[in-house]
C-alpha cells in the first residue's frame, strides 16, 4: 500500500498481519480523493473511523487537511508508525477505541469529511450513521463517506441525501450530505 498524492506521495505504509483488517485499496482511495478534490481538502478536518492502517487519514493529511482523527481499537501503534513515516504525525490524533467508546472522545467536534470503512455486514455502518447524527459530528457542508458491501442495508435520516456512489466489485463507497444543514 502507498500514499497516492500530496506531500507523502509514494510513501509505502504497513498493514497489520492477518485478515482482521481489510485496508482500503489504493485505487479506491485514489478515486475517493479525486472526487473530494473538487470539493477541496486543504485545511479540512477529517475523521477516519475503523482506520486500520490509517491510510485514509494519512492520505487526507498528505493532501493538505489541517487535522485528522484516526479511530481503531486494534491498530493505534501501526497508524502512528505509518504517520511518522509519512511525516504527518503532528496533525494526526489517534483514538484507540471501539466505535461504542468513541462519543466521549469526539463530542463537541465537527468534521468536514467523515470516512468509515468497518468490517462488512456487521451493523457497523448503521452504528456509524447513528453516531454521526446523534453527536452532530458533520459540519453543515460536510460529507459522510461510507465504504460498505454492495448488499449491506442501512437507514439514513430523511434529511440526508446520497450525492454519489462508486462501485468497486462488491465494495461500494457512498457519499452522504445532510441537506437540512445546507439550507
Amino acid at each position: 500500500m502507498r500514499i497516492i498524492g500530496g506531500t507523502a506521495k509514494g510513501h509505502t505504509i504497513k498493514a497489520p498481519k492477518g485478515v482482521d483488517t481489510r485496508p482500503t485499496l489504493d485505487r479506491v482511495r485514489e478515486s475517493v480523493f479525486n472526487v473530494l478534490s473538487n470539493r477541496g481538502i486543504f485545511g479540512t478536518h477529517v475523521l477516519d473511523i475503523f482506520s486500520g492502517t490509517g491510510a485514509v487519514a494519512i492520505e487526507a493529511l498528505s493532501r493538505g487537511a489541517a487535522h485528522a482523527v484516526a479511530v481503531d481499537f486494534k491498530t493505534g501503534k501501526l497508524i502512528l508508525e505509518n504517520a511518522k513515516h509519512c511525516h504527518v504525525e503532528d496533525r494526526l490524533e489517534i483514538i484507540p477505541r471501539k466505535l461504542s467508546q468513541l462519543k466521549n472522545y469526539i463530542m463537541g467536534q465537527q468534521f468536514d469529511y467523515i470516512f468509515s470503512d468497518p468490517p462488512y455486514e456487521n451493523g457497523f455502518i448503521q452504528d456509524t450513521i447513528d453516531l454521526v447524527v446523534t453527536y452532530d459530528l458533520l459540519k453543515p457542508d460536510g460529507v459522510l463517506l461510507l465504504e460498505h458491501h454492495k448488499d449491506e442495508a442501512f437507514t439514513l435520516p430523511e434529511s440526508w441525501e446520497c450525492i454519489k456512489e462508486q462501485k468497486f466489485g462488491y465494495t461500494m463507497v457512498s457519499y452522504f450530505v445532510n441537506i437540512a444543514e445546507r439550507s
